[in-house]
């Protein structure tokens, strides 16, 4: 998610990243031989950060908004969400080195330039139009568990008329397709229907049978209801696809109250940034709230919460959820990653699982996007996933 939209001392907040799988015996398997089904707690074991605005492979490295751990290949894929304007859209291959009891190091190992279906480069804001296509608003990214390509989703912008979107690419990065998309996500002009800007598709996750895919907005469509607020939350919608962009369910989050307020005429929110499949049925959903003080400076809340989906509405058939009736989805904190009392924990938006830890258990990378500001960093949090 974009801020600088809202206010000019902060850019680009948004998005990402879940569980990945490797395909063994024809059948998808999480590093961790299976994606735990709940989550009783996680352990904070360490922290990696990359330098601001590192130079990689001819590339400016921030942004990051989204991760995901390649099995197959023991890689990582780290999306950033630079709107073409310092280089090209891209993703990032790096390996991550670390065990139960220390993150030991972040390598950056290549860049892969993402492709538009005529098979360009994704356009800047200040070109789109000479060139054609659309601007591309990159919040998150899934290795495909069935042949190692690429999934990766966007945000869109209202303001130049960019739906959001969800597209499928190669490894190499050359486009394969966009999956079809129900016209409630489309936006609008009038802003009474579809997303809001920067608060579009920030978190998606293949099932733990890697058939389908879940797909979540950051804040509510506008016909759903307002935005958060210190006072208040909100609810907005998490999608179960098909492949081929059928919806086989949709369900309603509650979205928590912004945690604190923001100084006098400064801007705050709450989204879900990323979402990870447990099972059928259940996720791990990541909140982040970004709240800025008298002072301009943001403070950043980032708590995961378990969510089930059994026993909530269908509310695909809705196309308006205020003073609707209807079950939310389930929901119980898992951490609130503020009481870790880390140095600073900036804006967290990926999320995956990763190697199995010598005890077995599953292992949880978070990734934060530092706008490419001088303020911010880019930092990777470890934890052990206590089922």
């Amino acid at each position: 998610m974009n801020k600088n939209n809202f206010f000019p001392m902060r850019r680009h907040a948004a998005s990402l990243i879940a569980c990945t799988f490797i395909l063994a015996a024809c059948a998808p398997l999480t590093a961790t031989k299976a994606p735990p089904t709940s989550i009783a707690s996680l352990r904070f074991i360490g922290e990696q950060r990359l330098p601001w605005r590192q130079q990689f492979k001819d590339t400016m490295v921030g942004g990051l908004s989204g991760i995901d751990y390649d099995a197959a290949s023991g890689e990582w894929v780290i999306i950033s969400d630079d709107r073409s304007a310092n280089n090209p859209a891209r993703y990032y291959s790096a390996r991550l080195a670390y065990d139960a009891q220390a993150f030991k190091s972040v390598e950056l190992t290549g860049v892969t330039v993402l492709l538009q279906p005529d098979g360009s480069t994704y356009p800047s804001k200040e070109d789109y139009k000479v060139r054609g296509g659309v601007v591309p608003d990159l919040e998150t990214i899934r290795v495909d568990p069935r042949d190692g390509s690429i999934w990766y989703a966007s945000e869109g912008d209202v303001g130049l008329g960019l739906d959001p979107f969800v597209r499928h690419a190669s490894r190499d990065g050359r486009y394969l397709s966009t999956m079809p998309l129900p016209a409630l996500f489309s936006v609008s002009a009038d802003h009474k229907t579809g997303p809001r800007n920067n608060l579009s598709f920030e978190g998606l996750s293949f099932a733990p049978d890697g058939g389908t895919l879940w797909v979540s907005m950051e804040g509510p469509l506008y016909q759903d209801g307002e935005a958060p607020t210190p006072e208040q939350g909100t609810v907005n919608r998490i999608t179960h696809f098909a492949r081929d962009g059928k919806v086989l369910g949709q369900f309603a989050y509650p979205l928590g109250a912004i945690p604190a307020t923001p100084g006098k005429g400064k801007f705050a929110d709450n989204g879900i940034s990323e979402i990870v499949a447990l099972s059928d049925t259940r996720l791990l959903a990541m909140e982040r709230s970004g709240v800025q003080g008298a002072d301009g400076k943001y403070k950043d809340y980032v708590r995961l919460f378990e969510i089930d989906t059994d026993g909530a509405s269908d509310i695909r058939q809705l196309p308006s959820l205020r003073g609707a009736s209807y079950q939310p989805v389930r929901k119980r904190l898992v951490l609130d990653v503020n009481q870790l009392k880390l140095p600073i924990v900036d804006n967290l938006e990926g999320m995956s699982f990763g190697p199995a830890l010598a005890n077995g258990h599953a292992s949880l990378v978070l990734i934060s996007d530092d706008n490419f500001g001088k303020n911010q960093v880019t930092q990777l949090l470890l934890f052990e996933v206590i089922p």
